[in-house]
């Protein structure tokens, strides 16, 4: 990975939309982050390759109104081109797609579809994202939680989970903040909690199925290796029982192939024999692979439109068909964290509501797995969850504490929740409603025909049973009528089918996976007492009457004998009430010689009663009751139906019979006594509850106006914070590239060496330079003052005149000025400027000082105008200057162009090529020349001839040194041809 390091880059261009030749089929990264992600997903791509096969998805929480810098800030730590998602944009491998800013983005057959985020409300951009990436990827997806606040991604990552997907976080301690990857974290199913840098690492390890060693240091030994994949997999299944407590040989076994696979991928076990001995030595393992197995995945009102239909066509119908007193029995398997369990019972209230009629209502909702049965059984849910339910409900049976939401008491209250296995363990009975949805799909079609005729057992005539989308009853169709095809909602017609027996664990055999055969349970000789148990129960049947054991508050504890011919069960609650199973002429006998036996502890009996007994006709009985001791119970009772043949032949000495009309007046009277003294209490009570309940009511109402005034707030505050959070995160990436702009500028400056002075439209200084401090009288204070209240040097009276006139006009301004003492020129240089995304203008104004430009020229003007022909040339004898007298005798004796005789040609190499050294003249000039420039000479000059085809010339030449470091001498040519002819004539 040394080599695909990041380096700094450029931003790359939108990419034009363009028709794909194939669609993406590889891995999608989809990576989530929320506050405090810009420097996380810096850290993770700064460490990432650049050429792994797979896209890169980035979903941020992004203000709407702020234009995002994502793309120009990503791009300085990838070499991957970094584009701005655009609707049906497709999905191109080693490419990063970044989510726009308003917008709700979903995948769909290799293209990334937009939709406008929903300005009221909460939206969870990285959930949404996930749901759809699970749907349209499968195992492909990855899911990467990074630093953020809230639960967003939480739910997502249960569907990418579902889907077979890979899940990473960032490890809590080492992000900016540790909501968002604390919280999924907490559901179990992330594969990789690492720091950022380490998670492309694992990601690449993960896209290459690696076999690296298994995490936790364990190194498979290879002891299984000769086991057939079928004897490994039955292995595993058996440890799953033993361990996890749940057989699932009776799940589908492509479906927990895969999961296993997804396993063995994660903790890089190539073979199966490989995982097998993994488990073997890691209990935790095998804890994660049963949680994955059961695939424990449901929200609120998942399928709204089957929700709709169930609470139109059967709900509601069936609350209209209940009085008041009555009990709706509802069941729902399967239901994993309990949000289904919570949003039937919700439809189930507001039906209440609707029809103005209160039934009671209990909902029975069961699952395999205890963990989920207490994570339901608390009834607390992420804010995240608010997404899936209507901000009525949420405000109606949710309250929101500390970014959980919790099921109002109400509702919990429907609700029972248990452990309960739907193929091993005996259904639920009398029901009007079984939901199992999404649980059937799991199991082999034997275990899906048995787990079904449960369900249509458990329901009572016309109950209704609700199947997922992807289940049927096609296998057990018999005595149940369709409602909706569609949505798969049946009712139950007819006689009650026959539950299926339970499967026995012994009847499926596989190896142990230690290789050891299961030990032989050898028969154990029976005890003594089991021998004298089965003798009394035959004294008994032979010579006892039936009878049962009851305690104080009338409940049987035991039976004895054949009691149930005496029986009669009555509709309603089931319950062990002595009153509920015995005939209606047998219950005040019973009832009165209880009470009496209680009291006075004491055997009695009632006189012969004529009962009618099923097929039997009518018979006499007797009614006997004898108080039995017992340390544990403090008062019980033996209830004995003695028969007249068994009296008059087996019972010598009766109990006395009691007077029942006696003992029942006696008891009806201290019964209305306590009655009326309840009457009292009740009625001083009742109207101390309804002023209380008067004044709770109206203090509810306030408190439910200020509840849903302060929610909407909150979710309007946290959505503004974590937009917030990312803005501040890119303006101070901003403030980095501005500061460091505003180093250079300054670096600038001082480079420059030109005096540059900044204003405002005010006239205000707001920047100057270094330099600028030579000519303006400036310190660091000054900044904020106007320029005309600062000192200059300048003989420049019209200097705030020209700066209102660049600011105006708009246009640039030069002129040069004087320094206050006359001796140096300045050339001032006034440019107008605007500051982007505003109306503020300003100028700058610059100060180069030309004084040298100034006593060049004036030299210059000086030596053009003497006659003699004159060259300044430097040390070495390259000439720097030449007066105008020099270039006409040069242009009018051959040399037009100045090629030989101009600025830049060394004067002594010209003079030795055209004239060789042998000629005396030339050999005396180049030795005086020399002498002159190396400082050995003061002066030289030299007399000559040179004569032209038209005429004759003598000239004098004179050199002469210059004192100063840019010269050497200044070389003369003076035409002395009148006076040398005067002379010699």
């Amino acid at each position: 990975m040394t080599d695909d390091h990041l380096t700094l880059g450029t931003p790359s261009e939108p990419s034009t939309l363009a028709t794909p030749v194939s669609v993406f089929t590889g891995h999608v990264v989809c990576i989530g982050a929320s506050a405090g992600g810009l420097d996380a997903l810096e850290r993770f791509f700064r460490h990432c390759p650049n050429h792994t096969g797979a896209a890169f998805v980035v979903i941020q929480h992004l203000s709407p109104d702020h234009k995002s810098m994502m793309c120009n800030l990503l791009a300085r730590h990838t070499r991957m081109p970094v584009v701005l998602v655009q609707d049906g944009m497709d999905i191109q491998p080693d490419r990063l797609h970044l989510i726009p800013p308003g917008s709700v983005m979903h995948v769909r057959e290799g293209h990334l579809h937009l939709t406008p985020k929903n300005p009221h409300g909460l939206t969870l951009p990285i959930d949404i994202f996930f749901n759809a990436l699970a749907r349209a990827c499968g195992p492909r997806a990855v899911g990467v939680i990074l630093s953020g606040t809230g639960t967003d991604g939480t739910r997502g990552a249960t569907a990418l989970n579902e889907a077979g997907g890979f899940l990473m976080a960032q490890e809590p301690e080492s992000a900016s903040f540790d909501g968002m990857p604390r919280s999924v974290i907490a559901t179990g199913l992330v594969d990789a909690v690492l720091p950022p840098e380490k998670l492309p690492l694992r990601l690449l390890s993960h896209l290459n199925k690696n076999a690296a060693p298994a995490e936790g240091g364990f190194v498979p030994i290879q002891r299984y290796a000769t086991l057939n994949p079928q004897e490994v997999f039955s292995a595993i299944l058996q440890l799953l029982h033993q361990i996890g407590g749940i057989d699932f040989s009776d799940y589908k076994s492509s479906t927990l192939m895969r999961r296993i696979d997804r396993r063995q991928q994660v903790r890089h076990t190539p073979e199966l024999h490989q995982y097998l001995e993994l488990l073997e030595n890691d209990r935790a393992e095998v804890i994660t692979l049963r949680r994955e197995l059961l695939i424990s995945v449901t929200s609120f009102f998942r399928d709204p439109e089957t929700f709709n239909l169930l609470a139109e066509k059967v709900i509601a119908p069936m609350v209209a068909a209940k009085s008041a007193g009555e009990t709706i029995r509802v069941w729902i398997a399967g239901v994993a964290t309990g949000e289904e369990a919570y949003s039937v019972g919700i439809l189930f209230l507001e039906a209440f509501e609707n029809a103005r009629l209160w039934p009671h209502l209990k909902i029975f909702a069961t699952d395999v797995d205890q963990q989920c049965v207490a994570t339901a059984g608390m009834g607390q849910y992420p804010e995240s969850a608010a997404a899936e339910i209507h901000p009525e409900r949420l405000e109606r049976f949710f309250v929101r504490k500390d970014r959980v939401f919790y099921v109002k008491n109400d509702l919990r209250q429907c609700v029972v929740f248990a452990r309960h296995n739907l193929l091993a363990d005996p259904p639920f009975t009398k029901m009007d409603l079984v939901v199992c949805r999404n649980t059937l799909i799991y199991f082999n079609l034997f275990a899906q025909e048995r787990a079904l005729r449960s369900l249509q057992y458990a329901l009572n005539d016309g109950g209704v049973l609700l199947l997922g989308a992807s289940e049927s009853f096609a296998a057990v169709a018999d005595g149940v009528h369709v409602i909706n095809a569609q949505h798969k909602l049946f009712r139950r017609k007819g006689p009650s089918v026959l539950l299926p027996a339970a499967r026995r664990i012994a009847d499926v055999a596989r190896p142990l996976p230690t290789g050891k055969t299961m030990p032989v349970v050898r028969q154990r000789r029976q005890a003594p007492g089991a021998f004298s148990e089965a003798g009394l129960q035959t004294l008994m049947a032979r010579f006892a009457p039936p009878a049962m054991l009851v305690n104080a508050h009338h409940e049987v504890l035991h039976l004895y004998g054949a009691v149930s011919r005496y029986f009669r069960a009555k509709e309603g609650v089931a319950s062990l009430d002595v009153c509920r199973l015995l005939p209606d002429e047998l219950v005040p006998v019973a009832s009165a010689l209880l009470y009496k036996v209680e009291r006075d502890r004491t055997s009695l009996s009632s006189n012969v009663l004529a009962v009618q007994v099923p097929g039997e006709g009518r018979v006499g009985l007797r009614l006997s009751a004898h108080p039995v001791e017992s340390d544990g119970e403090a008062c019980l009772t033996l209830l004995c139906f003695e028969s007249e043949e068994t009296t008059q032949e087996g019972v010598t000495e009766t109990p006395p019979a009691i007077n029942v009309h006696s003992e029942a007046a006696d008891r009806l009277a201290i019964l209305e006594r306590e009655l009326a003294a309840t009457r009292e209490n009740l009625q001083a009570t009742i109207e101390e509850l309804e002023a209380s309940n008067e004044e709770l009511q109206a203090t509810n109402e306030e408190m439910m106006a200020s509840n849903e005034e302060l929610q909407s707030s909150n979710e309007e505050l946290q959505s503004v914070n974590e937009e917030m959070s990312t803005v501040n995160a890119e303006l101070q990436e901003k403030m980095l590239l501005l500061s460091r702009v505003n180093a250079d500028l300054d670096s600038m400056a001082k480079a420059a060496g030109v005096a540059t002075v900044f204003v405002d439209g005010h006239f205000n200084i707001t920047r100057f330079s270094p330099d600028a401090t030579q000519i303006f009288k400036l310190r660091e204070t000054d900044l904020g003052r106007q320029l005309d209240d600062i000192t200059h040097v300048l003989d420049y009276p019209e200097l705030m005149e020209d700066l209102g006139r660049t600011l105006k006009l708009q246009r640039l301004l030069e002129r040069e000025v004087l320094s206050a003492d006359g001796k140096r020129t300045f050339l001032v240089r006034m440019l107008p400027y605007l500051v982007p995304s505003s109306i503020d203008r300003g100028a700058v104004a610059t100060f180069v000082d030309v004084t040298a430009i100034h006593d060049a020229r004036r030299l210059q003007a000086i030596i053009d105008a003497l006659p003699e022909h004159i060259a300044v040339v430097d040390p070495v004898g390259v000439i720097c200057m030449v007066n105008a007298a020099w270039r006409r005798f040069a242009q009018a004796n051959g040399d037009p162009d100045m090629v030989r005789t101009g600025v830049g040609v060394n004067y002594l190499e010209v003079c030795q090529v055209r004239h060789p050294p042998d000629q005396s003249p030339i050999d005396t000039v180049l030795k005086g020349l020399r002498q002159v420039l190396d400082g050995s000479l003061p002066r030289f000059s030299l007399e000559y001839s040179c004569h032209s085809p038209t005429e004759q010339r003598w000239f004098v030449m004179h050199a002469a040194p210059i004192i100063g470091v840019e010269y050497g001498a200044v070389i003369s040519h003076v035409n002395i041809t009148s006076w040398y002819l005067k002379e010699a004539s």
